[in-house]
């Protein structure tokens, strides 16, 4: 399968989930834009290293206690690879060399993304992937910033409510509410919509 490659486009509060983030990926020969749902903690730590010329934490966080242990014993992170797409859920490997010898290992997404803009290493995902799970945004007035950090990270799983109110709608209802969604610039939603009819449609 072919690979292609993400960048970090934004990092934007989640009003849809508490204490989450989302992060829009971009691939650039498709134009699609890939939401990822991630935690706070790693929002945090990703937003720290893209601002780490302005804001320097007093102790380094736990991503960066990575990158030192990794430096000392000459560890290098090649790329990542967010390789399956399972019930909303992305998941990602890393590969790692040290003294020319490489080594694949599994990772959650949102820490794969904070490491791989740690060591500049590329992120990529699966042609299918981004065919799946990727959605049109129309970003105005964007930077055109290309920082290395591909999409993925884990997307929390949606609360019972949130199930309960998605099973009163069918799949073509779901679509037209993504589109609505999109139109409105709702894109946290609109990643949920997308996760929710992913799992429809793996259900038949």
């Amino acid at each position: 399968m072919d690979l292609v490659r993400l960048f970090l486009k934004r990092i934007a509060y989640n009003q849809s989930q508490s204490d989450s983030f989302t992060l829009i990926m971009h691939e650039l020969e498709s134009d699609l834009k890939l939401p990822i749902i991630i935690g706070a903690f790693e929002a945090q730590s990703i937003a720290l290293e893209l601002e780490k010329r302005k804001i320097i934490p007093p102790r380094p966080l736990t991503h960066d206690l990575f990158k030192t242990l990794a430096d000392s014993f000459s560890i290098h992170i090649k790329r990542v690879v967010i390789y399956k797409l399972e019930e909303g859920i992305f998941f990602s490997n890393m590969l790692c060399s040290q003294h020319g010898k490489d080594c694949t290992i599994d990772a959650r997404t949102s820490d794969a993304i904070a490491l791989a803009l740690r060591f500049n290493a590329p992120i990529y995902t699966y042609k299918d992937i981004i065919e799946k799970a990727g959605i049109y945004i129309p970003l105005l007035n964007e930077e055109k910033h290309n920082i290395v950090s591909p999409s993925l990270d884990e997307i929390e799983e949606e609360s019972d409510s949130t199930r309960h109110l998605y099973s009163k709608y069918s799949v073509p209802e779901l679509k037209k509410m993504l589109n609505d969604c999109i139109a409105d610039e709702d894109y946290e939603m609109a990643a949920l919509l997308r996760d929710e009819i992913s799992k429809r449609d793996n259900t038949f």
